[in-house]
């Protein structure tokens, strides 16, 4: 499933916050309650890498995921940059 660390900004009390959900939505202010606030920025962290010792593992947010990433290991590379070209092309080249 895929997964955001969403940034936010309240505009009525100028909040900033950041939460993690499985969609770039809306989201109401922590502090004011202030509702409905859409991220001005959002990671995509469906895929993320982890440095090992004897090289670079990527992880994947399962489809069955629901209320938090569950990272699996999907692939494991000798070099950050064969793990970056998998996570942005999905495929092990």
């Amino acid at each position: 499933m895929a997964w955001y660390r969403n940034h936010y900004h309240c505009g009525d009390c100028g909040t900033d916050w950041e939460d993690e959900w499985s969609c770039c939505c809306d989201d109401d202010c922590p502090d004011c309650g202030s509702r409905h606030w859409s991220p001005v920025d959002s990671e995509d962290l469906t895929e993320v890498l982890f440095e090992a010792k004897d090289g670079f593992i990527v992880m994947q947010s399962p489809d069955s995921a629901e209320h938090k990433p569950s990272y699996v290991p999907v692939g494991k590379f000798a070099s950050r940059e064969l793990a970056m070209r998998f996570i942005v092309d999905g495929e092990l080249t």
